[in-house]
């Protein structure tokens, strides 16, 4: 990672990549401690598809944590390939990691997310996440038991992504880890992903959130336009799917599915931008978009590996 932007600040500095099996909380995670939405969110696993930075600048530190996506290892598609070639990526000249799991006990999946961890040379923290589902504390301690056993760890810390519980103390861990140095960024800035890419994702997020079983994952969404006007921004998005069935669920009976797909979004949108939005939403088939490189790339998936 390049360290290229000015402030004379002597801060604690560094890279930390948030690694975990999908659906673990990795990008709550993430606007949790930048303090701002700019990682999608849903109850179904692969739901992030790009690596996106958060950057957290307080008086004492600057922490830029690479959100990745989630490893998949059971589709065999381009995209996963795409996406798990992106998730290797985050873990290259960083500074400190962060593993998540899940407080309700340790998974297949979380042994295959740790062995991509043997030999790594830098410090490894383990977050378990999602405490605030637990009546009992004391039914963390076989786990943490079983992590110490696993890897030596630099630190293990219960957390809550959703209500924010400890992610203090994970912040003064990774201060801990951290070497003095320059800021990377300005210190206002909160991600390195522009309005457009987090607006669009805005949309593939209500597809996720309001489609059913498989179908959010053959969808992909593109922007059209993004014209900034004085008082409103006009966007424009094309959500491609992978079958003419699949365009009938996504617009639904008398359009009422992708309106409230763009409503949502467009609440979203408001609240991020900070202005009025009207959105637009168009649905094309595009059949095997997934499993074709030239497709992926126009999406911009091939950039997060550059």
């Amino acid at each position: 990672m390049k360290r290229s932007l000015d402030s004379g600040s002597n801060l604690k500095f560094g890279y930390t990549t948030l690694m975990g099996r999908p659906n673990v909380g990795k990008s709550t995670l993430l606007n949790r401690l930048v303090g701002k939405k700019i990682s999608i969110t849903s109850h179904r696993p692969q739901t992030t598809r790009h690596r996106i930075l958060g950057i957290r600048t307080t008086e004492d530190s600057q922490i830029v944590f690479i959100d990745t996506p989630g490893l998949e290892n059971k589709r065999a598609k381009a995209l996963h390939r795409v996406t798990n070639r992106s998730a290797m990526a985050g873990m290259e000249n960083v500074d400190a990691i962060v593993m998540l799991i899940d407080c309700r006990g340790w998974q297949r999946e979380d042994s295959d997310v740790l062995q991509t961890l043997v030999n790594n040379p830098v410090p490894v923290l383990l977050a378990i996440n999602k405490i605030d589902c637990l009546r009992n504390k004391d039914a963390l301690l076989p786990l943490i038991d079983k992590a110490r056993k696993l890897y030596e760890f630099a630190e293990i810390v219960p957390i809550s992504a959703k209500n924010g519980s400890n992610t203090d103390r994970l912040i003064t861990s990774l201060e801990n880890n951290l070497m003095n140095g320059p800021v990377g960024f300005p210190m206002e800035q909160v991600t390195d992903r522009n309005e457009r890419f987090i607006c669009t994702e805005f949309v593939r997020e209500q597809l996720f959130r309001q489609l059913g079983q498989e179908l959010p994952y053959a969808t992909a969404v593109e922007l059209l336009e993004f014209d900034d006007e004085n008082s409103i921004i006009r966007i424009q998005n094309l959500i491609w799917v992978d079958k003419p069935s699949h365009k009938a669920i996504v617009i639904g009976k008398q359009g009422r599915q992708l309106k409230q797909i763009g409503t949502r979004a467009r609440m979203e949108m408001q609240r991020f931008l900070g202005k009025k939005v009207h959105l637009e939403l168009r649905v094309k088939v595009r059949t095997g978009w997934a499993d074709n490189p030239a497709a992926l790339a126009e999406l911009g998936y091939n950039e997060d590996l550059t």
